[in-house]
């Protein structure tokens, strides 16, 4: 590949941003006042909550996912608050990570990586700490490829009064979601993954349980205030706090037009194919995914372990100069894996021509040894 090449981005996130989206960010700089803006920040408002399966409205926030993640804290905690993490992944114990540095007691259950969050783990842990307000959790956790079970999760939070916090940034969008059949108590995601824009905006639903926690939390937030967010989403015409992050904004409205073009089921569909295919693509050439005990698998990446005596970091290089971006492995798996993201504007052929590369690697390896 030479260096005026655009490299086929396989990662799980950022993902590509299709031609039509960065066009519509190109645009020269507007007024976040200005009609123009508004009628585009509208129409991204009103595009959003299927994604989520919900009719709450949907509050942009302007951050990464993980500073939504310690927004979602930061509105509903306050110092001592008893949160149960189920931490079967790097993201799921972010959770856990953040809401300590906030004083919030944190107890972790599902801590193996390489398996599903066990329901009955999930229902013991509550049983024991009756005062837990809170649990938290990872829809599609991108550092093992894992689709965890929000619906249950969610059932049993509920039953004993605490609130489930969803993690989504690499779910929404591509996997079905349903906030409000699921009784799910705040989901979020970023504008970085299967929305297929760039970087820099996330978005958070609450329903009116943890709407009314925010008014009890005791947590320092400004920036970051839902409710302040929350009463600029709902105006006639709505609006933002301050200056958003425009480019980025224009990006997700046109992002949103062509999921619904394509339609939601559509959209979940191809995804679920990829996920299959890429399963199987791993399988013919002999390899393994990286967790192989998983109930569930993400239809949004796959988590692959390279071959005994072959770094995962060679391969990476060797897809590189193939012009194919994949992701290191993370954690406990950095030295015996990689990650393939197929998501948002990732489509069965981006992912043929991966596996089809990645097969010739391995090849031009075994011939090397």
């Amino acid at each position: 590949m030479t260096s005026s090449e655009t490299p086929l981005l396989m990662t799980p996130g950022p993902t590509r941003v299709p031609e039509r989206v960065l066009r519509a960010g190109a645009q020269p700089m507007v007024h976040h006042r200005s009609r123009q803006f508004l009628a585009q920040f509208g129409e991204m408002m009103r595009l959003l909550p299927p994604l989520f399966g919900t009719r709450e409205p949907v509050l942009p926030v302007h951050t990464t996912g993980r500073g939504a993640m310690e927004a979602t804290i930061c509105n509903l905690a306050s110092r001592a608050d008893e949160m149960v993490v189920c931490a079967n992944g790097r993201f799921g114990e972010l959770w856990a990570r953040l809401a300590e540095t906030y004083g919030l007691v944190v107890h972790r259950v599902a801590t193996d990586w390489e398996r599903d969050i066990d329901l009955g783990a999930v229902e013991g842990a509550l049983d024991r700490y009756p005062g837990a307000r809170f649990v938290a959790m990872t829809c599609t956790d991108t550092s093992t490829g894992v689709l965890n079970d929000v619906e249950g999760v969610a059932r049993l939070a509920r039953a004993r009064g605490a609130l489930v916090l969803v993690d989504g940034v690499s779910a929404i969008g591509g996997v079905p979601f349903a906030f409000d059949e699921w009784g799910v108590d705040v989901a979020l995601t970023a504008s970085q993954k299967c929305l297929m824009s760039a970087p820099g905006l996330s978005f958070v639903v609450l329903n009116d349980r943890a709407r009314a926690l925010c008014l009890e939390a005791r947590l320092p937030r400004s920036y970051w205030d839902f409710s302040e967010i929350r009463a600029h989403a709902l105006k006639s015409t709505p609006d933002t706090v301050g200056t958003p992050p425009v480019q980025v904004i224009l990006q997700v409205a046109e992002a949103l037009r062509a999921i619904h073009e394509e339609g939601l089921s559509n959209v979940f569909a191809r995804h679920e194919a990829m996920g299959e295919s890429a399963r199987a693509r791993v399988a013919a050439l002999g390899l393994t995914v990286q967790c192989q005990g998983f109930q569930r698998f993400a239809p949004t990446l796959t988590a692959v372990a390279t071959p005994r005596g072959v770094t995962p970091e060679s391969v990476r290089d060797a897809l590189e100069a193939r012009g194919i971006l994949v992701a290191e492995g993370l954690g406990p798996f950095a030295s015996s894996g990689f990650r393939v993201g197929h998501m948002g504007d990732i489509r069965l052929a981006d992912l043929d021509r991966t596996f089809d590369e990645l097969a010739a690697v391995l090849t031009a390896v075994a011939v090397g040894n």
